[in-house]
């Protein structure tokens, strides 16, 4: 149940609106090694699956931040501006991680569209999102992003 508008300016009326859900995303191993690799973070509990079997989740675990950073692919699903020059992500205003991600998971985004402001050049919003695993009892990831749609 994607929100499409044409330009930023119609995302103005839409405030308030819910998104819907976007697509399940599976979170493999593979991917893992590599943001643990481009991030300098290779801690075992995201790497080394033969310690963190042993360890407190019982595998290994998705970085928060790489969970954080599959808001931006899985958000296109939930909003679309079909005539915008370019999406900045502004900022984030809240961050939470309530629960762990086990690699090899699928994660769906969830939210609404909670405010849209008209700025110089477009109109930014304020999404709040759920990053939610499959048969997981509380989202993996509470976040409101800031994104600018330019015109």
């Amino acid at each position: 149940m994607a929100i499409v508008v044409g330009t930023p300016s119609e995302l103005l009326a839409r405030a308030g609106e819910d998104l819907g859900a976007s697509r399940w995303l599976e979170v493999p191993q593979a991917d893992v090694d590599a943001f643990a690799r481009a991030t300098h973070d290779e801690q075992w509990i995201h790497v080394d699956a033969e310690r963190a079997a042993a360890g407190p989740f019982g595998t290994t675990i998705v970085h928060g931040y790489m969970s954080l950073s599959l808001v931006v692919p899985l958000s296109h699903d939930l909003l679309r501006v079909e005539r915008s020059s370019m999406v900045l992500n502004y900022g984030l205003d809240r961050v939470r991680f309530p629960a762990p991600l086990p690699v090899g998971s699928r994660v769906r985004l969830t939210g609404s569209l909670a405010s849209a402001t008209e700025v110089a050049g477009g109109v930014q919003v304020v999404l709040s999102l759920l990053l939610e695993r499959e048969g997981g009892d509380r989202p993996v990831l509470a976040a409101d992003v800031v994104f600018r749609h330019l015109d």
